[in-house]
């Protein structure tokens, strides 16, 4: 095995798998009426992503790692898609119908969404930045799309520091919490936009779909 594969096997995949994971039963758990992927889709499309993050894991093999950034990117794209669609029926629900008897399931849909926004943008972010954890790994050149304190102030992290999912999970949460930059910041256009669309899913849900759902709870 040559040192970029062994490098590259240095981050482990069960947390950006964990969160496929927990996607994919939120969409499975959500109410009817906001179910837009029928979800033995959801289903499909989780195994397709996860069989090449096994392979990755015991391989390491640099084709695999092509197909995992490559199934990744286009799930992120389709759970986006999906999502958006999912508030605007809950939206369109909210403004045509009466929702005295939906509060409780407003407010559980709206926390699937939230969280399911969160973890997507987070998986986006990890395969984006610096073309993915595969380029990261092997020390790449490819400049950054987000600049973390870690690199910018070198002397305050170890010598071989590199992002890993969690650190991308703790930017996706922060985007959709503060509606804005904290500690990372956005480098690119890409990711300036990507974070934008977090943001405004994150705050539809909260301000429209929750707080309405909020209001009608006796």
């Amino acid at each position: 095995m040559n040192e970029r594969a062994q490098s590259v096997r240095d981050e482990p995949r069960w947390a950006p798998a964990l969160a496929i994971l927990v996607v994919l039963g939120l969409l499975a758990v959500l109410p009817h009426h906001v179910q837009v992927m029928p979800v033995w889709v959801s289903y499909v499309v989780a195994l397709v992503v996860i069989v090449p993050m096994i392979v990755v894991t015991l391989t390491a093999n640099t084709l695999w790692m092509r197909i995992e950034r490559t199934v990744i990117m286009l799930l992120g794209a389709a759970y986006i898609a999906n999502t958006a669609a999912e508030l605007a029926d809950m939206i369109g629900i909210i403004t045509l119908h009466p929702p005295e008897t939906r509060a409780v399931s407003l407010l559980s849909s709206s926390l699937a969404i939230w969280v399911t926004n969160v973890l997507t943008f987070s998986l986006l972010y990890w395969q984006i930045d610096r073309d993915g954890p595969s380029a990261r790994a092997s020390g790449a050149t490819t400049k950054p799309d987000w600049l973390f304190p870690q690199t910018a102030a070198p002397e305050v992290a170890s010598p071989d520091w590199q992002p890993v999912f969690l650190d991308y999970l703790f930017l996706g949460y922060n985007t959709a919490t503060a509606f804005s930059p904290t500690d990372v910041l956005p480098l690119t256009r890409r990711a300036k936009m990507l974070m934008m669309l977090e943001s405004t899913i994150s705050l539809l849900t909260l301000v429209i779909v929750a707080a309405r759902a909020v209001n009608v709870i006796p």
